[in-house]
């Protein structure tokens, strides 16, 4: 499975790229929405798309959107993730998350939920 994650926190980003490299995932990992973009431009063939919602430059919701007005990356599920009030990012966003999940969370879970939403994705 090939997995972009995106976060401004280097910590969350070492341990997300640790767990899913253990499963013998690749992994490629973003700082912020625009860096994401440049990835996506690079190579558009992610099987899913993990990224914090709160981020400098691009935030998540405006990557969301950016990533579902591209027919290249419009299928790829978008796992959202945020310190913030989830119900209300979820009433912001005008294009909705596969799935939107509050942080702390546990980094296994968010792990199961991606291979999960991308295999769903596969079928």
């Amino acid at each position: 499975m090939r997995v972009l994650v995106v976060d401004d926190d280097n910590l969350h980003l070492l341990i997300l790229r640790k767990i899913f490299e253990k499963s013998q995932d690749t992994v490629v990992v973003a700082h912020n929405g625009i860096e994401a973009i440049e990835e996506l431009r690079k190579d558009p063939n992610f099987n899913v798309i993990l990224t914090d919602i709160m981020m400098p430059e691009m935030d998540g919701l405006e990557l969301l959107g950016r990533i579902k007005s591209d027919l290249k990356t419009q299928s790829i599920p978008v796992i959202g993730f945020t310190a913030g009030d989830v119900e209300y990012y979820r009433r912001k966003s005008l294009i909705p998350f596969d799935v939107l999940v509050p942080k702390p969370m546990d980094f296994w879970d968010l792990h199961l939920l991606a291979k999960k939403k991308a295999l769903t994705n596969l079928n």
